[in-house]
């Protein structure tokens, strides 16, 4: 359930900011810059902020 959660979160995430930073202002690309590089961060460190903040309000794994 949790996996399910997260892949919406970051699928959302990722469509907002493209539709951000082509009708409000080109910057938002660094928030899609943002998100890729967590994805990264968490595959080497196996810890993720938003699968913390899952947990913490009560999404089963």
């Amino acid at each position: 359930m949790l996996n399910k959660y997260f892949r919406v979160i970051v699928g959302v995430m990722v469509l907002l900011s493209v539709v951000l930073t082509t009708y409000v202002h080109q910057n938002w690309l660094w928030f899609t810059v943002f998100i890729g590089v967590n994805l990264i961060q968490s595959a080497f460190t196996k810890w993720c902020l938003l699968e913390t903040i899952l947990i913490k309000l009560g999404v089963k794994k």
